[in-house]
């Protein structure tokens, strides 16, 4: 006789939301040995299986070109040999860091002798819905782990056949090591019902994360009955002050835009102070235009471009607000520094912003007056990364203000408890 699961009259997304919330009861109390082992075992089936990693994305890749994907989705969705070591290597470098879970983020002893101490402890079920980057499913999955939570996947279905090769690998190798392979799942089904599902399992997710373009984001945020932390667009602005040297402002702002375009901390407007304009525009100009980037000017902006080799157009007013994700940046003069802080707090996602500056009172200004998870002082927009940050590989670049705010690693995927000794303690 069949015995019937006590999940089988419950959708499949439903079912998938408990196994990941018993796995997780399971994973939280591991030692940090047997989540490396796991993570270690994960990183080297990557690389053992990478041709049918690839196979897989190959797929994906050819079903995008045939519906007219544009090329930086494309380069976001792409997996090759390269991107899948440079991935697992990745993995081991999370392997690597120190596990944050039993943590004591504060404790001491109350004057009644009670002993009281706040320890990091994993969120539980966390739900990742993200779009095109196959490279997330591998991230979150290894990050989830380390940090003791169990994780529900719902990329986007442009790469269904990437993630469902990758998810396999990782649960492979995960139950190999002796974890529960539930703690990594593929959220089932491609249809939006799915998400809706996903965002409505309050009480078995424990918290949703969105990873991708701002409608969304806005969507999970609206809809969703589980606590969201909000990831949001990289709206980034490099602002090139007075004082800058000319050399170092090129080189920062051809890196924070071009270096790699479909990527959330490239820089979408460059701001340039009124009094360096005539010197910095045209080098600036001609850079870009050697990087294939075209510029979405202003009247002072255009006022430089004759003579260089730019391809230039006149900027509209979505322009500053826009996102490109492209070899495309607008561009403005400002008057002054604190015009261009006006100009950012106007139009900024809230992201990355940088200063190019020699000025040590114009970088403090600067950090001072703008608001964003990050403001780099004479550095690309580039490095607002978990990886460059020391992190690990993020799980995404959180612009909200509660529970966590920029990159976020290890840490971010915990929560706290309080732990109360006593000694026959009872309150009067």
């Amino acid at each position: 006789m069949t015995t019937l699961s006590p999940y089988d009259s419950l959708s499949p997304v439903t079912q998938a939301a408990h196994r990941a919330k018993a796995a997780a009861a399971d994973l939280a109390p591991l030692p940090r040995a047997d989540k490396d082992d796991a993570l270690l075992a994960v990183a080297d089936a990557l690389e053992v299986r990478t041709a049918e990693i690839v196979a897989a994305n190959a797929r994906d890749v050819a079903k995008a070109r045939e519906n007219g994907t544009s090329e930086s989705i494309v380069d976001r969705l792409t997996l090759t040999p390269e991107r899948v070591r440079a991935i697992a290597a990745d993995v081991r470098d999370v392997a690597k860091l120190p596990d944050p879970v039993g943590e004591v983020v504060r404790g001491n002893t109350l004057p009644n002798g009670i002993d009281l101490r706040q320890v990091r402890v994993p969120l539980g079920v966390v739900g990742i819905i993200y779009e095109a980057r196959p490279n997330v499913t591998v991230d979150a999955a290894a990050l989830c782990l380390k940090s003791g939570n169990a994780v529900l996947l719902r990329g986007s279905a442009s790469a269904y056949e990437s993630n469902t090769a990758l998810v396999r690998v990782i649960r492979d190798a995960v139950g190999g090591a002796g974890l529960p392979a539930d703690a990594v799942q593929l959220v089932p089904g491609e249809s939006r019902e799915s998400v809706r599902e996903l965002m409505r399992a309050r009480g078995l997710v424990d918290v949703l994360i969105p990873r991708g373009g701002a409608s969304l984001i806005q969507t999970v945020v609206s809809e969703s009955t589980v606590p969201v932390i909000e990831t949001g667009t990289g709206n980034c602005h490099v602002y090139v002050d007075a004082d800058a040297d000319i050399d170092m402002a090129v080189e920062i702002l051809v890196n924070s835009k071009a270096q790699r375009v479909s990527v959330c901390n490239a820089a979408e407007t460059l701001l340039v102070h009124q009094d360096i304009a005539a010197d910095f525009l045209p080098r600036a100009l001609d850079a870009l235009a050697e990087a294939g980037v075209t510029v979405h000017a202003d009247p002072r902006v255009l006022a430089h471009a004759e003579g260089t080799k730019a391809t230039v157009v006149e900027a509209v007013p979505e322009d500053w607000e826009t996102e490109y994700l492209s070899y495309d940046i607008a561009a403005a003069v400002v008057d002054s520094l604190d015009k261009a802080v006006e100009h950012i707090r106007r139009w900024s996602s809230g992201h990355t912003e940088a200063i190019v500056t020699t000025s040590q009172q114009a970088a403090r200004r600067f950090t001072r007056l703008v608001d964003s998870t990050t403001v780099a002082v004479n550095a690309s927009t580039r490095f607002t990364d978990g990886g460059q940050f020391g992190f690990g590989a993020e799980i995404g670049i959180s612009t909200q203000k509660l529970q966590a705010r920029g990159p976020m690693g290890l840490p971010e995927l915990t929560s706290t408890k309080y732990i109360v000794t006593g000694d026959g303690h009872v309150r009067p």
